[in-house]
């Protein structure tokens, strides 16, 4: 069977706060798919690209600076295979989030563990993101150098699996989101990786995420080429509704083929920003019900059959991005927005 969430509420995984301890248990009671919280403000290894980069081979961090590149200047051969051997031997533990890198990861657990529920979700920035971002001394992107880019894509989808095993500890039903901000540049200048290079990268992660027994999403937070993601092994897609929705509808003959393998779209509905001050929960769920038909009408005109009530139940609901860039009120309205919006929408 098919997931069908209906409207389950889910979060993206940044958040302003410093102390992840009175959070974790809002979100845990709050949201009906709670997430580890990253915490970026607390320390600069929170950072959505360092967190995850401890066992990278010739990885530097200038904490001064706050700045993390490669160093690629000497020889990385022992480091390479220091890397290799531990991806080969399924150590799987070696790929670990450790508490100064993830606070809010084992304070999550910690309130799971006695709250009832049956979903997580974890989330690890994607290689796409992570090595176009996170350049050489020489500022080119990392994903370029043939030594990095492997080791990069393996890295995450090492640690989504770490993830995967620790979250199932305490909830059978996990989800796992790839996080691709820089997708958004997906077919521009700023991009020389051709549809089936991102596709193999990002399919390599999803497929290590599937076979650890978990749901893989994938979240790019503005506009992108959708054909792309939806040509993915991906079980989740995760956009920004509240400024995008209607670009899904452009792409509805890939969307009704995800749909049929099972897929879910996870709206980004509730605004990260000084918006969500402004508008009601009322008024995503109106918003929610009005994209849902514009992608179904939109659809039928070009000959596709999509109709708002498949929609509706394969359907979650989130903010538009993470909420780390803006104000501890901003993020507490943003949640306690969106846990309003996901109970008007489930009760139809």
């Amino acid at each position: 069977m098919p997931f069908e969430p209906r409207f389950l509420t889910t979060l993206i995984g940044s958040f302003p706060h410093t102390d992840g301890t009175a959070l974790c248990q809002n979100l845990a009671t709050t949201i009906d798919i709670p997430v580890w919280p990253q915490l970026p403000r607390r320390t600069f290894h929170e950072n959505m690209y360092v967190q995850y980069s401890a066992g990278l081979p010739g990885v530097t961090l200038d904490e001064i600076k706050q700045k993390i590149t490669f160093d690629t200047s000497g020889d990385l051969s022992p480091a390479l295979e220091k890397f290799y051997e531990r991806y080969l031997s399924e150590d799987v533990d070696s790929f670990a989030l450790t508490a100064d890198y993830s606070a809010g990861f084992p304070a999550m657990l910690d309130v799971l563990r006695t709250t009832r529920g049956e979903w997580v979700k974890g989330q690890v920035t994607g290689p796409v993101s992570f090595g176009l971002t996170v350049t050489d001394q020489d500022l080119r992107s990392s994903l370029y150098n043939e030594l990095l880019a492997d080791p990069i894509v393996k890295n995450a989808a090492m640690n989504a699996c770490w993830q995967v095993e620790q979250l199932k500890a305490v909830r059978p039903n996990v989800i796992m989101f790839v996080d691709e901000p820089y997708l958004a540049s997906f077919g521009s200048a700023f991009i020389s990786l051709s549809r089936e290079q991102v596709i193999a990268m990002l399919d390599e992660v999803f497929d290590a995420i599937h076979q650890a027994g978990a749901l893989a999403g994938v979240h790019c937070c503005a506009n992108t080429d959708w054909s792309v993601l939806l040509a993915t092994s991906v079980d989740i897609l995760n956009l920004d509704a509240y400024g995008f929705l209607e670009n899904l509808a452009l792409y509805p003959t890939e969307l009704r083929g995800f749909l049929d393998r099972g897929g879910v779209v996870a709206w980004g509905i509730v605004p990260n920003n000084e918006e969500i001050m402004q508008v009601t929960a009322d008024q995503l769920a109106q918003r929610m019900y009005d994209g849902l038909n514009l992608i179904s009408g939109k659809a039928q005109a070009r000959g596709v059959s999509i109709g708002t009530g498949e929609l509706a139940a394969r359907s979650l609901i989130t903010p538009s991005c993470g909420l780390g860039s803006t104000t501890v009120e901003i993020a507490d309205r943003a949640v306690e927005t969106l846990a309003r919006t996901g109970e008007i929408l489930q009760r139809g």
